[in-house]
């Protein structure tokens, strides 16, 4: 079993960066696909991207892509998410999840919430107007 924790959320200005940060431990990430998702007060949890167990695929909803960038460092047991050009619609609770399944079985499986098997408990993104 593996026990994530994400780090690196925080306030910022429309058009800043963050950078996510969800470490690993108890068992080495190498062994899942990771997960980003995120949760606006009052919506459901919202798929954002994953990255299979070796980085060489990736996954983005639509309205991410060209702006956030998933990434791996298995040596260090963590997932990073790369944001950049934030947007006010951006602002959410942002949670890493890990998934024990099938390595390559396209978007739909890696966007849907019942894939992953770890949660962590989740980072605060506040992008201000």
């Amino acid at each position: 079993q593996v026990q994530l924790v994400e780090s690196g959320g925080g306030l910022v200005q429309t058009g800043g960066s963050l950078r996510l940060s969800c470490a690993a431990s108890g068992r080495t990430v190498s062994n899942y696909n990771m997960g980003w998702f995120r949760q606006a007060p009052g919506k459901e949890r919202e798929f954002v991207s994953a990255i299979t167990r070796t980085g060489g695929r990736t996954y983005y909803v639509d309205s991410v892509k060209g702006r956030f960038t998933i990434s791996r460092d298995n040596a260090k047991n963590t997932v990073y998410l790369q944001m950049n050009s934030l947007k006010p619609e951006d602002t959410a609770a942002y949670y890493c999840a890990a998934d024990n399944g099938i390595t390559y079985a396209g978007f739909s499986y890696y966007s849907t919430v019942k894939t992953y098997d770890f949660w962590g408990q989740g980072t605060q993104v506040t992008v201000s107007s």
